[in-house]
């Protein structure tokens, strides 16, 4: 038996104008009209469901119909609901109430306003973290919790109410999460055990450990503030930092803000553990070397990095006020920024802060044994970083410290040079032609002699006819052009600059200096 009433179809007839359909016409056709109608709206459910939908809308069932070869039903074109009216005295029956417009009205009304082209426009979403209050952006306002604004709608006339949607927030998986719990565990309770050096390993490897980069740094930095008297943990997490900075697959950048006050603290801080027996000098060191190599590996991208952080060692070098441990950290900082860094920053400066560091290393001028202590270690600090700088720059001037080819003798104030023969003269010979000293210096291999000061300029004042060393460079060695003695100055002058700064360490710092510098067999391995 059909859903659908035989006197549906009567009245259905009696609308297209046929008045004497029978009774057992209608019976007969209303299983049929089912079947149709279902028919239709199956199509039209599939339509709604190719398009995303989850509304049935009138043209679905257009669609339907045309599907079907049949011609669709015009007039219901409107986005608008139906609305259904129930017909009077009678409860089954509803109609669709249809205003009447007057042709009239609809001619004189004015025009709407032409649709936009579409476009790309571009606007800011926030401005150093704080969001501008323009029309694109939402008013923060509206951007509040359920529980304190109990949900409000915001209503319009004759509209539905809405409800304003939280931004969602950063959802991690249950793995991560128990990994993260398990890495920060070990570092603040086990960070002695074989766990976390396998930990350290994961998290230098790991290619899957990107949305836990600004949990681990938000981390870091607040255990760093909260911690500074526990040493160890403070190693855990700077060893946290490195094995972050080794993952390849982590891109770290958007997060140095948050890590390096961290790292500069264990840098620069005036005490780091509670007991005096902590060895915080390795501590310093160590974050002395991942300041360094975050400045030469994201120094590029934020061009400001380098210069800040040297800013701030300087800063902290250069105080009188701060505590030698800081002195220490900063010292250690800028020679890990590299030779030209302790050039440019250290060396100018080296001279008044020893006599400033001299009384602290004295017994009898400082009695407290901790801050003697630890004024030597500042003292090591600098002729570590001044040796490390003259090394360098001896290395790209092998020939300074060399044999000389000439003989160099020094009568009446003036400087004669004598030609060797063609024939390469024995070590032999060469002892027994030379004076006392420079046969104490030639007879031990490894040992260097310090040209003085007054040497070097006596060099230059016999017209750069030789250098310290004495060696005069071959005629194929010789720059050809019009700036070849433009080129042989230089070459003369930066022979003539590190040998001056040779002198001066070796007044500074004695025979502690000549560690630094190698033999000069080994120049052409260097």
């Amino acid at each position: 038996m059909s859903i659908v009433p035989k006197e549906s179809i009567e009245v259905i007839a009696q609308s297209i104008g046929i008045n004497n359909l029978s009774s057992d016409a209608a019976l007969a056709l209303a299983p049929d009209v089912e079947y149709r109608v279902r028919e239709i709206m199956q199509e039209a459910i599939k339509c709604m469901r190719h398009s995303k939908r989850t509304t049935l809308t009138t043209d679905d069932v257009d669609s339907a119909l045309s599907l079907r070869n049949v011609e669709p039903i015009y007039g219901f074109a409107s986005g608008d609901p139906l609305r259904f009216k129930r017909a009077v005295g009678r409860k089954d029956l509803f109609y669709i109430d249809d205003k009447e417009v007057d042709l009239k009205d609809v001619i004189e009304a004015p025009l709407p306003k032409a649709p936009l082209d579409t476009a790309v426009v571009v606007h800011w979403l926030a401005i150093e973290g704080v969001q501008p209050a323009i029309p694109e952006n939402v008013a923060m306002e509206a951007i509040v919790a359920p529980a304190e604004n109990k949900r409000l709608e915001h209503r319009k006339e004759d509209a539905l109410p809405v409800d304003i949607k939280l931004p969602v927030k950063h959802v991690l998986s249950r793995e991560l999460q128990l990994y993260f719990d398990k890495i920060t565990e070990l570092t603040t309770n086990r960070s002695d055990s074989v766990l976390f050096k396998e930990a350290l390993s994961s998290l230098a490897t790991d290619s899957g450990l990107h949305p836990l980069v600004p949990y681990f740094s938000y981390f870091i930095a607040e255990e760093v503030t909260r911690n500074l008297n526990d040493l160890s943990l403070l190693v855990a997490l700077m060893r946290v930092v490195q094995s972050l900075l080794r993952n390849p697959h982590i891109h770290i950048e958007p997060y140095l803000h948050q890590l390096m006050p961290s790292i500069i603290t264990c840098l620069v801080a005036k005490r780091l553990g509670h007991r005096l027996a902590d060895d915080h000098w390795e501590l310093r060191d160590f974050s002395a070397t991942l300041v360094a190599s975050i400045c030469r590996r994201f120094g590029h991208v934020y061009h400001n990095l380098q210069t800040r952080v040297t800013k701030t060692l300087l800063n902290a070098f250069l105080d009188p006020t701060k505590a030698m441990t800081q002195h220490y950290g900063a010292i250690q900082g800028l020679s890990a920024l590299g030779a030209n860094v302790v050039r440019l920053l250290i060396l100018p400066n080296l001279e008044p802060y020893l006599k400033l560091l001299e009384p602290e290393m004295l017994l009898e001028k400082q009695k407290n044994e901790v801050k003697r202590n630890e004024a030597w270690r500042v003292y090591g600090a600098l002729m570590c970083a001044a040796g490390n700088c003259v090394y360098e720059r001896l290395k790209m001037l092998p020939g300074l410290l060399s044999r000389p080819n000439r003989q160099i003798w020094r009568a009446n104030s003036g400087l004669d040079l004598t030609i060797s023969n063609k024939r390469k003269p024995s070590n032999s010979d060469l002892l027994g032609h030379q004076p006392p000293l420079k046969k104490l210096a030639t007879a031990a291999p490894a040992a260097v002699s310090i040209p003085t000061k007054k040497d070097i300029s006596a060099a230059v004042q016999a017209g750069g006819a030789a250098t310290i060393s004495g060696q005069l460079p071959s005629r194929r060695e010789w720059p050809t052009g019009g700036d070849g003695s433009r080129a042989l100055t230089v070459a003369w002058k930066e022979e003539v600059d590190a040998g001056d700064l040779l002198c001066s360490l070796f007044e500074l710092f004695g025979e502690g200096i000549l560690s630094f510098i190698q033999p000069p067999e080994l120049s052409l391995f260097l």
